[in-house]
């Protein structure tokens, strides 16, 4: 069967108890770990030890925003740094840099690295050094990947976040993609989830079929699904055993890919959620979650219903509408490298606005 194909899976082909046993030892029970101590204040990058690496634990991951001087369009390192400590603050679970509204795609490799050190040093210095770095390491060929994943490790990081690769997938064989990711996993330094976005690779979209085969490598620990089906996140996570905030499973982490089906991720079984309006409304995304394992269901739906019109907004506004929202509801944020365009001052009062209904939430909690 085509791994490109979503279809749903054939009887018996998900058996729960079979190549899932806690064995992906990365991910722990949040009720269950120590680490919320201040005992772990060291990074890899200052002790010299890439092989101190951070447990993964279910909830909100945020992908961050990566941010420039609006002058010079170089890194801004400043507020980078104190974003997210403000992230961390607001009790996310991780943070995830590199991703799509990181615009990995704007980076050189030297300014990826820079950005994800940059996080790892204000985690540690703020008391968050605990909290894990999952950094996205995208590439077309499966060598620059790796080599991505190594720089992830050496910079900081803890887990690789890989796409599958999409320009030449007019030429792959049926076995390209998986071979791909594979090979990836064996070479990585650091545990590796998949990330499912067809719309950044094509339209190429795993099926659950291949994403539960590719889930029994050992050095494959989860998957964030930005496809927002639903239904082929129930199998994964059925089939991995995967972890939840209350029961570590398995500990494979099966995340949904955006914030306004975070509700509907836990209550099908998955991990939490890696999804980009958490920079903007953080503490609004932690309170879901807390609602829902307290059991407190008709409240989670409303503060889901809020969320997700948040998350529309963010959704149609892309980059460009969240970093406009930061800076209208928080003074930061700064604009999008170039080319992608600078909102003008109707653009700019649209995004506010859109987002005025989760950001007077996030600031009552």
């Amino acid at each position: 069967m085509s791994p490109h194909t979503d279809a749903p899976s054939p009887a018996n082909s998900f058996t729960a108890t079979s190549g899932f046993s806690l064995r992906h030892q990365a991910v722990q029970s949040i009720y269950t770990m120590d680490h919320y101590n201040d005992s772990f204040e060291t990074s890899s990058i200052e002790s010299g030890d890439v092989g101190l690496r951070r447990s993964l634990t279910p909830g909100i991951y945020v992908p961050t925003v990566a941010f420039f001087d609006p002058v010079t369009d170089n890194l801004d390192i400043e507020t980078t740094a104190s974003h997210a400590v403000r992230l961390a603050k607001a009790g996310v679970a991780g943070i995830a840099t590199q991703g799509s509204n990181g615009e990995a795609v704007h980076l050189s490799h030297k300014e990826r690295n820079l950005v994800t050190s940059t996080t790892r040093k204000a985690l540690d210095a703020a008391g968050f050094g605990y909290m894990p770095i999952i950094v996205g390491c995208g590439a077309q060929s499966t060598r620059e990947t790796i080599e991505l994943c190594e720089e992830a490790a050496s910079t900081g990081g803890d887990y690789a976040l890989v796409l599958p690769p999409g320009y030449y997938q007019g030429l792959f064989s049926k076995d390209t993609i998986m071979s791909f990711f594979r090979d990836v996993a064996t070479a990585s330094p650091v545990p590796i989830l998949i990330y499912n976005y067809p719309g950044a690779v094509s339209g190429l979209d795993l099926n659950s079929d291949a994403i539960i085969e590719l889930a029994q490598h050992p050095n494959i620990v989860g998957c964030k699904l930005t496809c927002g089906n639903t239904g082929k996140l129930n199998r994964i996570a059925a089939a991995t055993r995967a972890a939840t905030v209350s029961d570590p499973a398995s500990g494979f982490m099966c995340m949904g890919g955006s914030v306004d089906f975070t509700l509907q991720t836990l209550i099908g079984g998955g991990s939490g959620v890696i999804g980009g309006m958490a920079n903007i409304a953080p503490k609004a995304c932690v309170k879901l979650v807390e609602l829902f394992e307290a059991g407190k269901y008709a409240e989670a739906r409303k503060l889901q219903a809020i969320v997700a019109r948040g998350d529309w907004a963010a959704i149609q506004g892309g980059i460009i509408g969240t970093k406009s929202a930061l800076m209208s509801h928080f003074g930061y944020g700064g604009y999008a490298r170039k080319p992608l365009p600078r909102p003008n001052k109707d653009e700019s009062r649209r995004w506010r606005d859109a987002f005025d209904e989760l950001v007077r939430l996030e600031n009552s909690l």
